[in-house]
Parts: C-alpha cells; structure tokens; sequence
C-alpha cells in the first residue's frame, strides 16, 4: 500500500463530521511539522460546536506561497445500514475505496500532504513557500473555518499567492475538469404582506399570494445577464414557498417565498438587489406597506484566469495523465470564495466527484496516486518558474 493510499484510509476511520475534526488535522499536521511546516491551530465557534482550524507554513513569507486548502469535516452519513460498509471503516471493493469523505475531501488531503513530502525531500530549499489552511467547518455554516483563518492572514499582512482547494472536480477521471471560478450565491426572503380573512368573503380580506404572483413571474422571466466565456448567465430560483394556516377556508395574511441567486462576475449583489426591487415595484408591491425583503450574500464570484496557476496545473495534468483539463466555473460554492478575497489565483482540482455526499461515497484508488503527483507536478512547475524570476 503506497502512502497516499495509507493516510486517506487513516483520515476516513476518523468520524470527523461537520464541526467534528476528530484528530484529522492533529495527524496532518504532525506529517507536515516533520517536513519543517510551522503549525498553528486557530478555533472559533461556541464551545458545544468547537471549530477546528489549521495553518501550517513552510518558509520565511519572503518567496512567492502556494496554499494547499480543504476540509477535514465531511457530511453526515445518513443511514449507516444503507451502506456496503461501515462508514467510517475503510473498505475496498472492485477498485474502489470506500468511506465517508473518501472523495470529499480526504484523498485530496492526502495527496497534498504526500506531494508536499516529495517534493521538500527531492528540493529541501525551493524557490517558494508552501502553506496549508485545513477547516473542519466547511461542510457546516463556514462561519468559524476558513474565513476566520483568512481575516487573521489579511491582519498579519501575509502574503499568499496561489492556492489550490482540494475539492472534489473531476468529473470520469482525476484530472478531465479543474474549477478556475465558481459562482456567487446570494438568498433572499421576501415575505409579501396581506389581510387574513374569510375565504368567502375575499372583499374583506387581501390574498398576499394573489399579490407575489406576478411579481414571482416576472422575476422568473428576468434575464439577469448574459454571462460570459468563464460563466453561465445568472440563475434566480425560488427554493420554498410558505403561506396559509392549513385551513382550506382562510386567506394567509403573509406568504414568504425564499430564493436564491446564482451570479456571474457579469453582476453585483448591489446590482441584483435593486433590480429585485424595481421588478416589485413594478408589479404594485412597496417596501415596508406590502412586503418585507431580508439578504444574505454567502459568497461573491472569483474567477483565475489562464495564468501562472492554471498554466502550472494543467502542464502538472498533462505531464501526469495526458489529460487536457477543461475550465469550469459550473457547481456550487466552496471555500475557495474566501481564500480569493486575499489571494489573486484560486483554482479547485481533486478526484471525481460522482457520489460525494451519498450513501456509499467512493473513490477510484486508481484516481489517488495520480491526484498526488499531479499537486507534486505543480510544486515544481510553480517553483520552476519562480526561481526563473527570481
């Protein structure tokens, strides 16, 4: 069994569910001080949902700093009887190695954590640092994880130059999709007021569902942008929709209807809140006499361009498997929407990501000693290049 096999296993028999590190970062951090990283546990959160957060460093912060970052918190399990296999005991079958977190995300630690051992041993003094930001609070609120550790590097002025997220992107093969970007996401509650009443006497009443209608069907036509070559348009959709008492003969005297925006660097949150507002205003509804509108922005867009990162990555991709990469910008959010609030180039690579989440998560370990080499080809690349200019 090679090493990166060995680590994975090891941090899938930990039950680190989110907020829960269970000893996961104590273990790769131990790996990572053996090869000269300075570590620095940061926690946050209340006491009954501690957060637990890694960062480790491996240089004088005068050389240009590639970040390895993920999460060591996975989901919970659902039904442990549906699975092939306990959860948390690592098991193999045809191939594949199964296992809470086995592709989400703890291959991908693993492998970072190898690479790192490789290439410090094959270049003790390289032409650039190497850090970790390792959360155990991404798969939760990520209110106490990575952001937390990010506000303390923007304090102390520390320099970070690249990061690669370890999440999961690979769609057949460790390598075929690499996410250079990924989308905003903003949510909104709007709670439309009315007047409770009689169903049969409608005159004394106000249906508030009456009254979002048209302005839930003029917000579904909108076409917020156009997107652009990184990204597709804006999305809006409507997720819950709450109003009535339950009885059949009582008009509701609110209706509340949550939705959520998906957006492109083509739009702001500033942006899209207003035309929000003009569209109800449109459609005869007020602020404060006919609805109230509450906004939670969870991440704002990013976007690396073909650049040193990328340029380093896909040449580490192509070396290792042959592969030519696609871009993409398509999924949901990640950590790597704070990280490139200090950082100018953020990219996400990791295993297939097919059954993160579900019953029976999985990872190909023919997709693993890949993944290793392929974040060890990149330390070179960046490193490469970064004594060519140095």
């Amino acid at each position: 069994m090679n090493a990166t096999l060995r680590l994975t296993e090891e941090l899938i028999a930990r039950p680190s569910v989110t907020p829960l590190d269970e000893g996961c970062q104590e273990l790769i951090g131990a790996r990572l001080a053996a090869i000269g990283f300075a570590c620095e546990v940061m926690e946050s959160g209340p006491p009954e949902a501690r957060v637990r957060n890694l960062w480790a460093r491996r240089g004088n912060g005068q050389q240009p700093t590639l970040v390895f970052a993920g999460h060591t918190d996975v989901v919970p399990t659902g039904p442990v009887d549906a699975w092939g296999s306990p959860p948390f005991v690592p098991s193999h079958r045809d191939g594949k190695l199964y296992g809470r977190g086995a592709s989400d995300m703890k291959a991908s630690l693993a492998a970072m954590v190898v690479a790192c051992e490789e290439f410090v041993a094959a270049q003790p003094q390289p032409a650039i640092d190497i850090a970790f930001l390792i959360t155990s609070d991404e798969e939760g609120p990520a209110t106490d994880g990575t952001v937390i550790v990010c506000r303390e590097l923007t304090r102390r002025q520390e320099r970070i130059d690249w990061c690669i997220v370890g999440e999961p992107t690979s769609v057949d093969r460790t390598g075929d999709m690499i996410k250079n970007g990924r989308r905003g996401s903003m949510s909104g509650k709007l709670t439309v007021k009315g007047v409770q009443g009689h169903i049969a006497y409608p005159h004394l009443a106000k249906n508030p569902i009456h009254m979002a209608s048209p302005a839930l069907a003029a917000l579904a036509a909108e076409v917020w942008d156009q997107g652009n070559t990184f990204f597709p348009p804006t999305s809006w959709q409507i997720s819950n929709i709450h109003g009535g008492t339950g009885a059949s003969n009582v008009i509701p005297g609110t209706v509340v209807i949550d939705f959520n925006f998906r957006f492109c660097t083509e739009s702001t949150p500033e942006s899209l809140q207003q035309r929000v507002a003009a569209i109800l205003k449109t459609q005869g509804l007020l602020p404060d006499a006919d609805y109230h509108l509450e906004w939670n922005t969870s991440g704002l867009p990013f976007l690396t361009p073909p650049g040193t990162l990328v340029d380093a990555v896909r040449a580490a991709i192509h070396s290792e498997s042959g592969i030519d990469t696609q871009l993409s910008t398509t999924g949901g959010t990640s950590d790597g929407r704070f990280i490139a609030q200090i950082c100018p180039q953020v990219i996400e690579l990791g295993p297939p990501n097919a059954t993160i989440h579900k019953i029976d998560e999985y990872v190909a370990v023919a997709d693993i000693e890949p993944l290793k080499n392929i974040y060890r080809r990149a330390l070179e690349n960046l490193a490469t290049q970064a004594g060519a200019h140095g």
